[in-house]
C-alpha cells in the first residue's frame, strides 16, 4: 500500500498551508489516516487522525484549534487526507507525514505503531 503526500513547502510564522496524502481504497475498504511529523533530532510525533467515514477525528493538543484534519472519498479507487494548517509557526517545522491502517483502535490513534502503512514524508519550513 503506498502513500503520498504532496503539498510541503516554505511559509512564513503566522501564515498557511495545506498537505495532502493519497490512499489507495483497497478491496478489503478504507484507511484509517492519520498525520505524524518528526523534526531534527526529535521522535515522530502525532499530528492528527480521521477515520475512514470522517465520523472519528483526533488532534495532537498543540495543534488542536489550528490545524483542521479533512478527507475526500469521492473517487472510489484513491482517497485524498488533507491537513490544513493555519498560524503556523516555528516549532511546525517539521518532515510531515502521512499513514494509514485498515482498522485502526482509536484510543490508540496517536501511536505510530498502530498504523501499518507509512509514504514519504513533506518538508513544512516555517520561518521568522
Amino acid at each position: 500500500v503506498q502513500l503520498q503526500a504532496s503539498g510541503g513547502g516554505l511559509v512564513q510564522t503566522g501564515g498557511s498551508l495545506r498537505i495532502s496524502c493519497a490512499a489507495p481504497e483497497l478491496t478489503s475498504g478504507r484507511l484509517d489516516m492519520g498525520w505524524f511529523r518528526q523534526a531534527p533530532g526529535k521522535e515522530r510525533e502525532f499530528v492528527a487522525a480521521i477515520g475512514k467515514r470522517s465520523a472519528r477525528i483526533n488532534y495532537a493538543q498543540s495543534v488542536k484549534g489550528r490545524f483542521t484534519i479533512s478527507r475526500d472519498n469521492r473517487n472510489n479507487h484513491r482517497n485524498t487526507v488533507y491537513l490544513e494548517m493555519n498560524s503556523l509557526e516555528s516549532e511546525d517545522t517539521a518532515v510531515y507525514y502521512c499513514a494509514g491502517d485498515k482498522d485502526l483502535e482509536w484510543s490508540r490513534s496517536s501511536e505510530p505503531r498502530e498504523y501499518a502503512y507509512w509514504g514519504p514524508g513533506t518538508q513544512v519550513t516555517v520561518s521568522s
